[in-house]
């Protein structure tokens, strides 16, 4: 049995069939990452849409009305972003390296992302984009009192607890990851001296 830290096999070695279906059944998850991006057009159909709502009244719309649309825009951007993050994190951290080095377009975090970098990511982007929702809510929510709102008490009180329970699960991820690569490099050092 070989150690986890073992080499792979020079060229000519052939691996054992079983270790080489596992190993190669992470491509299965490419279609996963096709069926995301084409997510992702669909948002930019959806973006366009709204622009275009925008647009085409932005001379009938109250102040209000429209910093509800640019909202709306900018949580469309945001999901997009998240996309990005998981197609792009993911794909390079359970599939295959993208070889982007010396790209002048390749993202910063790319060059250091592995799963516990992409959690926080992630977290962080999932917080923006509940703290678009949460921003709108309270705008509209403003009209509780006429009645004319669609948002509740108890519906804006549950968003803000939901929000908080976001807030607090990412800081537990990076708390946790901080922990786990604080013994990672103290293992290293005691193991180096």
């Amino acid at each position: 049995m070989s150690s986890p830290d073992a080499p792979l096999p020079a060229k000519g070695v052939a691996l054992r069939p079983i270790p080489m279906l596992i190993f190669g059944s992470r491509w299965l998850q490419l279609p996963l990452y096709v069926g995301l991006i084409i997510a992702q057009g669909v948002y930019v159909v959806l973006f366009l849409k709204e622009l275009w709502h925008l647009f085409s009244h932005a001379f009938d719309f109250s102040e209000q009305q429209i910093m509800l649309a640019v909202l709306g825009l900018i949580d469309v951007v945001m999901i997009s972003n998240l996309l990005v993050m998981v197609i792009v994190g993911g794909y390079e951290t359970f599939v295959s390296r993208l070889n982007l080095q010396g790209h002048p377009d390749e993202p910063e975090w790319l060059s250091h992302v592995n799963a516990s970098v992409l959690k926080i990511k992630l977290a962080m982007a999932i917080i923006g984009i509940s703290s678009i929702h949460l921003l709108r809510t309270f705008i509209e929510a403003g009209a509780l009192s006429s009645g004319k709102s669609s948002y509740t008490e108890t519906g804006v009180m549950w968003q803000t607890i939901i929000h908080t329970v976001f807030i607090l699960s990412a800081i537990g991820i990076a708390v946790v990851d901080k922990l786990s690569n604080a013994a990672i490099e103290e293992a290293k050092q005691s193991a180096g001296h």
